[in-house]
């Protein structure tokens, strides 16, 4: 097809889609037929990202690239000249904040303020009050009614905080979304925020038929926590997130994020919470947006966020010991571990109908309800419209994967069977832990054996660190048990993608039934062994079967960041410290709720300070004035690579000279001057003739640099991430060389190792960034292939150290991590799991190379 009929064509196609209304109007078949048309250059020029709008919203479909995806068109925000309200002035804020910061005591305060107000001849008043109110429950346990101080803040007061803040505005999302991804042939949907699922699109449809009727959707979280070191001191908070919010600022640490609204140990005491919300979601709240346009809001609970024990207080179900012990839906105890097979869900109905059974026939209702594993009690959460409370219980990750089936369960039994190996065992082990390579916010371990961890986010660095190589060890029921865990971290990596379409949730469903399989093949190795008595046969507990619902919870409510309990467990260490640091250890809830009440009146104050310091610096920049004298090394950078972590000058003489010892430096000078010849032409686009006569003395000098930041975007969000990379002969006292993956060709990337990082100052041609690299091939032999088969690893093989060469630093993809194979030499095993970014391409790379085998 010539170009003209390309365009003839491309023309003719645009004019066809401008006739359309909208998109949305025609037959979903039709539809389907226009969006994988494949013309020629118009598949190139689709955009890549779609998005349907709720019919309610009168919104027509969007059509965006990668990158404005989630960007609208907004009024500018009125500038605040005194961010710091209601102080008086500025000082008076960071006076307040600094004392709250220190944890000082009343009496404190109120020296140092005495002490300033001599000093300055003046009077300081700091006024703050607690919103929380205090009610007596009367509740029965174990056998007798006992009186519960019940601390709770107003929930509705807090969403019309959030409304009318103006920093917060113009992110509430009102209407439901579908979105889809031009994948090159097809738009595939995906989901992403709460508002890109089911339940929020199907919520809004039955919403009264009033003008702008939209959900107000919340996402509550309970977890018990210990206050004190000892454990002896336990809080009950209860935390409200707004689900309008994006992600971003739902789970960051600025005003908008989580806000304590309770303070109560027992169900009965939710009543206090939702009292005035179950009203509002019956007759809505009419309110006018920032954009002018009046919305009448419907609050409801979308997302319940909490650790087993708590939901199952939500639900009122009877737990681990009842019949049926899943919130969600109707498995029998016995059958927990079987993630292949569905069951019929449980609904608000039926557990009404068994309620209403009981209470008219006690005998007839008891048998019902203890058939479904319901308590004899009318749930609270009935009250709000729109809310049925198995419908809104979500996967909690943190403590139903990461703390109990890998944490409480699987590593529990890898630490019986390696105890019953010789000693020397542990050993290795030890040793293999310590070599373990570092890598930027991932928790380095020297022993599991006999260190216990109760914290979830560890137990989830613990997982990711690979100790495959121990199925080298003699004891197939170690192997096993390391091909169930590797299992566990492939379900961990694809359920805790950021981004998820149609395609990963059917990876999920089919790695369930490769666990469940494992699984079955570890119990059948247990029951067989001679650790039988030791070790655990029974996996039939409702942790194991939870992550069983994580595709109907990302397919209605998006993705499990979302409700993920890991945010709100941040926000326990602000409570302890309120209980170490202002408390008398008497009174302890109302106390530790003054505090963290406090903290959020400062947390308000401090983004508005914040924006309008980042507004002036914006005005700043435009004006044009030149700051990068000033440029810290860990603030962000617009590039794609930044070298940090200056040395002095060297000649390349005093370097070859300095590294005499590694086999990488030989021929430097020559490999250098060589790459420069041969390569340079080709990545800066300059005349090859004009370079083939350039050549460097020994006196020429090089800037060598030891840091570097990378940024790179996500194959899974496609979001901006950067990664911090290492080559530093003592960083901390040790060597750090970090590995990474650069584009040798336009489409194939490969893995190599940093060695020397440096700038240059071509006379002529100005100053460029390269690095030494020792390059790894994907070529591993024959006899390891039947090892990567069974537990799915990803080997590389490292060149001969004298086959090192130089790359430009802007060819860096990314950094990776490798950990050193015990048993290989210079083989390396790869370490995927790390974030989803590295899984997705990884798994690419894979594929793209049994492809080609």
């Amino acid at each position: 097809m010539s170009r003209f009929q390309s365009m003839v064509q491309l023309l003719e196609t645009i004019v066809f889609f401008s006739q359309l209304p909208t998109l949305t109007a025609l037959p979903l078949a039709v539809r389907k037929i226009l969006l994988t048309r494949t013309c020629g250059s118009l598949m190139e020029i689709l955009p890549h990202e779609a998005t349907e709008f709720h019919p309610c919203s009168n919104c027509p479909s969007l059509f965006q690239s990668q990158e404005e995806l989630g960007q609208y068109a907004f009024p500018a925000m009125v500038c605040d000249t005194q961010p710091w309200h209601p102080f008086i002035e500025e000082g008076d804020y960071i006076f307040a904040e600094v004392a709250l910061q220190a944890g000082l005591s009343a009496s404190h305060i109120n020296g140092l303020l005495m002490l300033i107000s001599c000093i300055s001849q003046g009077k300081v008043k700091v006024t703050l009050w607690n919103e929380f109110s205090c009610h007596n429950v009367v509740a029965p346990y174990k056998g007798e009614d006992f009186t519960f101080p019940v601390y709770t803040w107003l929930l509705w007061e807090w969403v019309l905080d959030l409304l009318s803040n103006p920093l917060l505005a113009l992110h509430f999302i009102w209407d439901a979304q579908r979105l889809f991804k031009y994948d090159g042939s097809k738009y595939e949907r995906f989901y992403l925020e709460p508002w890109t699922g089911d339940h929020w699109w199907n919520i809004q449809s039955h919403l009264p038929d009033v003008e702008n009727a939209v959900p107000f959707a919340l996402i509550l979280y309970a977890n018990q926590t210990h206050l004190s070191s000892h454990a002896t001191v336990k809080g009950y908070p209860v935390v409200a997130w707004c689900g309008n919010l994006p992600i971003n600022i739902q789970n960051g640490e600025h005003y908008g994020g989580g806000c304590v609204v309770g303070w109560l140990p027992i169900h009965e005491a939710f009543h206090f919470i939702l009292d005035k919300l179950a009203k509002l979601s019956k007759i809505g709240y009419k309110y006018e947006c920032y954009d002018k346009i009046t919305q009448w809001l419907f609050p409801l609970i979308l997302i319940l966020s909490a650790d087993y024990e708590e939901l199952c207080m939500m639900c009122l179900i009877q737990g681990s010991k009842g019949k049926c012990p899943c919130p969600v839906c109707l498995v029998p105890i016995e059958a927990l571990s079987q993630l292949s097979k569905m069951f019929l869900m449980c609904t608000m109905q039926q557990a009404k109908e068994a309620l209403a059974t009981y209470q008219e026939k006690k005998s007839t209702g008891e048998s019902i309800l203890k058939s479904l594993g319901l308590q004899p009690v009318a749930n609270v959460f009935w009250k709000v419209e729109n809310l049925e409370p198995e419908e809104a219980v979500s996967l909690d990750d943190l403590h139903i994967m990461h703390a109990s089936l890998f944490g409480y369960h699987s590593l529990k039994e890898l630490k019986i069977i390696l105890n019953k190996l010789p000693h020397q065992y542990a050993a290795q082990l030890k040793e293999l832990l310590a070599t373990f390579p570092t890598w930027w916010g991932l928790v380095h371990f020297t022993g599991i054996l006999h260190i216990s961890f109760s914290d979830g986010n560890k137990l989830r660095d613990l997982s990711r660190v690979r100790i495959i190589f121990l199925s080298s060890w003699p004891l197939p029921l170690l192997v096993q048990l390391l091909r169930m865990l590797h299992s566990y971290l492939e379900l961990d990596s694809l359920i805790g993608l950021s981004v998820h379409t149609d395609r990963t949730l059917e990876l999920i469903e089919k790695e369930q039934v490769t666990f469940e399989n494992e699984l079955k093949e570890y119990i059948s190795h247990v029951s067989s062994g001679k650790l039988s008595e030791h070790l655990k046969t029974n996996w039939n507990f409702p942790k194991v079967h939870l992550w069983q619902h994580a595709v109907q919870d990302i397919q209605k409510k998006g993705v499990v960041c979302n409700y993920s309990t890991w945010p709100n467990e941040k926000m326990h260490s602000l409570l302890k410290d309120a209980y170490q640091d202002c408390s008398n250890r008497k009174d302890v809830a109302s106390q530790v709720l003054h505090v963290d009440h406090h903290c959020l009146a400062m947390k308000l104050i401090r983004t508005r300070i914040d924006t309008e310091a980042d507004r002036a610096q914006e005005d700043y920049d435009d004006s044009g004035n030149d700051c990068e004298d000033n440029e810290d090394i860990l603030t962000s950078f617009d590039g794609h690579v930044k070298l940090g972590s200056l040395r002095p000058p060297k000649s390349i003489q005093m370097i070859s000279s300095d590294h005499t010892s590694q086999q990488e430096f030989q021929g430097f000078h020559q490999k250098f001057t060589q790459f420069i010849k041969q390569c340079i032409p080709v990545y800066l686009d300059h005349d090859w003739n004009s370079w083939k006569d350039i050549s460097f003395a020994e006196t020429f000098k090089l800037w060598e640099h030891g840091y570097l930041k990378v940024n790179y975007k996500s194959r899974v969000d496609w979001q901006q991430v950067m990664d911090y990379l290492r080559c530093n002969p003592s960083f901390h006292g040790k060597p750090h060389y970090d590995n990474l993956l650069f584009q040798l060709l336009q489409n194939e990337i490969t893995f190599t190792h940093l060695v020397f990082m440096f700038l240059c100052n071509i006379p002529g041609y100005g100053k460029y960034d390269f690095t030494l690299v020792h390059p790894y091939t994907a070529n591993t032999s024959a006899t390891r292939k039947s090892f990567d088969n069974n537990f799915r690893i990803t080997h590389v093989k490292a060149h001969p150290h004298m086959a090192s060469m130089f790359i430009p630093i802007w060819s860096i993809v990314r950094g990776v991590l490798l950990y050193p194979d015990p048993k290989h030499k210079d083989k390396y095993l790869v370490v995927e799991h790390i974030d989803g970014d590295m899984f997705h391409c990884i798994n690419e790379w894979n594929q793209c190379h049994l492809s080609h085998e």
